[in-house]
């Protein structure tokens, strides 16, 4: 069960739209098939309410409503008609499964906790709605005080509960905990559909996972992105990976969804996804080393089970100032370059200086770098920006005036926009639109960053990416001045694109 949409959504400083909900919903029922997911919090607000009646409504019409769930509380019977009213028709109700929880919070005796239970559920059995129950707090109740849990456990057997879930709530179990104290509810209740929930306080969560699928868990809990409250829970990427490649487990996942459904989380979320994160991290299919390039090239010496391609992604090769000739090499051959021994000498020696000053360079920036070295014309510079003028005055949009050279003829634009950068795009896509009618690539993402220390005449990074008739790539720019930096990169793009073009028109 995918709970993103859920606790995922408890991380601090997420909100999801509506909207935004039901795609995410979408994606990970019908793209990545995930089995369930859990949408949501009843009583939460109103705008909670219609996300829910959205997603319910459109997985009707879509024969999936069997596969969305909300969570739920013991109030008697406000929780179940909210979710029945919601149009959903499964209810995960949150108890206690700890004696502090049930004796501290609700303070209450265990029977009349029992009782409380007893009643929503049956009310729930009344209106047709479907009960799995939450052990909230369940391994300090192991830890602590088991009696109970078996006391509030042997209660709730008879009452036709679908699932029994049972949550690290607080993150405090280790996997031998968790096999311990997983394999003593299997034995006590063999008949009795358990799933596992694992936060990460202590960067356990997909271990414990594991120990709970070793220990004949049968459900398990997970968030895209690892997203959640304090530490998050265990992400799907790496369970799934780890499911699949070291116990041979067979899941409904399609492994290939993965990275675009993180992508979109991220993006909705505003967290933005770890460079080094397993699966889905930017950095995590490149390789730096020119050695690891080199074995690569011999034999994939340096490739593991865990290649790119089942996620839809490729595996890159870095280029700084660890980068080698192998390095190098690949990512010439993707451009369809080749250079001579001297030359991939030269070329070599400009990336490693370029290293050294910690700048990044892609592989749009090799050309540039092969053709800046060698001085003679890998790349034509087909798109020149000839002058612009970008202004900004309190208490009026900023305004952008531009004259721009595209295969040797002048183009002259302006335009307002929200920012400096924005006037200066609305402008180039008043070129490309309205003059040449071409498509104009679509912006979507702009990372901005500094070198550390904080001085005001410091380098600025910008890294924009690009979707273009759908191949998604990354442009660089470098200067001190952050606007200059993104014109630089969108003048990269500029010509990149331009080749697109021109294959076409060859083809």
């Amino acid at each position: 069960m995918d709970t993103t949409l859920r606790d995922g959504e408890q991380t601090s400083g997420v909100s999801f739209m509506p909207h935004e909900k039901l795609m995410i919903a979408r994606l990970l029922l019908e793209e990545l098939k995930v089995d369930r997911v859990e949408v949501a919090s009843a009583r939460v607000s109103e705008g909670e309410a219609r996300a829910v009646k959205m997603i319910c409504d459109w997985a009707a019409r879509r024969g999936v409503l069997q596969r969305v769930e909300v969570l739920g509380f013991v109030d008697g019977h406000q929780s179940v008609d909210w979710i029945h009213e919601a149009g959903c028709r499964i209810v995960n109700l949150l108890c206690k499964g700890s004696l502090k929880h049930c004796t501290y919070q609700l303070k209450k005796t265990p029977e009349e906790h029992l009782r409380d239970i007893r009643a929503v559920v049956d009310y729930a059995g009344e209106r047709d709605l479907e009960v799995n129950v939450y052990l909230e707090d369940w391994s300090n109740g192991m830890k602590d005080s088991p009696d109970y849990v078996f006391q509030l456990m042997d209660g709730l057997v008879r009452l036709g509960i679908r699932r029994y879930m049972l949550p690290d709530t607080l993150g405090i179990l280790n996997p031998l905990q968790v096999i311990e104290f997983m394999r003593k509810m299997i034995k006590r209740y063999p008949e009795a559909h358990f799933d596992f929930h694992a936060h990460n306080d202590y960067d356990l969560a997909v271990s414990n996972v594991l120990a709970a699928v070793l220990s004949g868990c049968r459900g398990l809990h997970t968030t895209i992105n690892g997203l959640g409250e304090r530490a998050g829970n265990a992400p799907l990427a790496s369970v799934q990976a780890i499911l699949k490649d070291h116990f041979q487990a067979v899941t409904s996942i399609d492994e290939s969804r993965l990275n675009e459904v993180s992508r979109v989380v991220e993006s909705y979320s505003g967290v933005v996804i770890p460079p080094n994160k397993p699966i889905v991290g930017e950095n995590v299919f490149t390789q730096v080393a020119g050695v690891h390039a080199d074995g690569d090239n011999k034999r994939n010496l340096y490739c593991n089970d865990l290649l790119p391609e089942r996620f839809g992604r490729k595996r890159e090769y870095a280029l700084g100032k660890n980068s080698g000739k192998a390095n190098i090499r690949k990512n010439l051959e993707d451009l369809g370059l080749q250079l001579d021994e001297e030359s991939m000498r030269k070329v070599t020696e400009r990336i490693i200086e370029l290293g050294d000053k910690k700048a990044l360079v892609t592989q749009e920036d090799l050309p540039y770098i092969v053709s800046d070295v060698l001085k003679h014309g890998v790349r034509d510079e087909r798109v020149k920006l000839k002058s612009y003028i970008v202004n900004l005055a309190y208490g009026l949009k900023p305004m952008a005036t531009l004259k721009i050279e595209v295969n040797g003829q002048a183009y002259e634009e302006n335009s307002s926009g929200d920012g400096q950068y924005d006037a200066f795009v609305r402008a180039l896509r008043k070129v490309y639109k309205n003059t040449l009618g071409r498509d104009f690539p679509m912006l979507t993402n702009y990372a901005v960053t500094i070198p550390p220390g904080g001085r005001t005449d410091a380098f600025v990074q910008t890294v924009i990416t690009w979707s273009f008739r759908g191949r998604v790539f990354r442009t660089r720019g470098l200067d001190a001045d952050q606007t200059e930096a993104a014109i630089k990169a969108t003048l990269k793009m500029l010509n990149l694109i331009e080749e697109e073009y021109e294959k076409r028109e060859q083809e």
